[in-house]
């Protein structure tokens, strides 16, 4: 089949001759268009996948055979390319199929322009592919999309133009074909890509934050006060631990009231000078003497 392309409708199907394929994905980048992303299925007679090892994307680029394997992406002169290689031939009789896909997780397929996936002959580096099938969104809010499929037919293979389109992206897509994904594997596509072989949808352990007793104090930290050049220190009163009352300059204190000391006699405190003002006497002082008698009176006092 060399030599000759065919240009493939929705739904048509060629057989190949190749043994090994190279599917490459190319659209025109541009303001407001979002990226793709290739990624390929292998599944089984049941049309499910055998585990979750069958999905290779760009979490999982290369499958445990490594006879399925998702190559970097290349800016071309038509414009960007992501491509999935698979060799036919040497694939378990148990795969039926390799579905090849897009997804993109920054807009809808109606924002990507000229979305095209070419089947090569992987033998050749150069030449015309073997097929080319132009990709278009039907209702414009496909997030993922299954291009074309690879299946067995015989003893031989072919590739069908498939262009059906999931709104869920590519966990949707993934679930379809009986990939275990929960929210948490939801919540990190969405987050930048990973390296390369870190595995599928599995999120990292997170351990447990450290408990601070509530009887230590946390740590004193500086304010950071909007548009000032660096970070403010504390007062001194911010950090004390006793508040300390401040004098009233001027005015007598009042006294501290005093602790009972429980099981003896209490010291009665001193009474504070009234300054300028004469000081009450004590009732004592006015109480009469029972031992006063009075002087003896002369002869000038006595009546005749």
């Amino acid at each position: 089949m060399t030599g000759m392309t065919h240009a493939m409708l929705k739904g048509s199907n060629v057989p190949l001759d190749a043994t090994a394929v190279r599917a490459v994905l190319r659209w025109t980048p541009g303001p407001g268009v979002p990226d793709v992303d290739a990624s390929a299925l292998l599944l089984g007679a049941s049309g499910q996948v055998r585990s979750d090892e069958d999905f290779v994307f760009y979490n999982q680029p290369r499958h445990p055979s490594g006879l399925v394997r998702r190559l970097p992406k290349r800016s071309a002169p038509e414009g960007l390319t992501d491509t999935v290689e698979a060799d036919l031939s040497a694939l378990d009789a148990s795969v039926d199929q390799v579905v090849i896909a897009a997804s993109c997780d920054e807009g809808a397929f109606e924002q990507v322009r000229d979305l095209r996936i070419s089947l090569y002959d992987a033998a050749s580096s150069d030449g015309e592919p073997l097929a080319v099938f132009d990709v278009r969104a039907e209702t414009g809010e496909e997030t993922a999309v299954i291009c074309g499929e690879l299946y067995r037919r015989g003893e031989g293979w072919k590739f069908r133009a498939v262009g059906q389109g999931y709104p869920t992206g590519l966990v949707g897509l993934a679930t379809a074909f009986g990939i275990s994904v929960d929210e948490a594997d939801a919540q990190s596509e969405a987050g930048p890509e990973p390296e390369a072989g870190t595995g599928a949808f599995e999120p990292e352990s997170v351990p447990p934050a450290p408990v601070t007793p509530p009887s230590v104090p946390p740590p004193a930290t500086t304010a950071q006060v909007p548009g000032s050049p660096g970070p403010v220190a504390p007062t001194p009163d911010e950090q004390a631990t006793v508040v300390h009352q401040q004098p009233a300059y001027g005015y007598p204190q009042p006294a501290a009231a005093p602790q009972p000391a429980y099981g003896y006699p209490q010291p009665v405190p001193a009474p504070q000078p009234a300054y300028g003002y004469p000081q009450p006497a004590a009732a004592a002082a006015y109480a009469p003497d029972p031992g006063f008698v009075l002087p003896p009176q002369g002869p000038q006092f006595i009546r005749p």
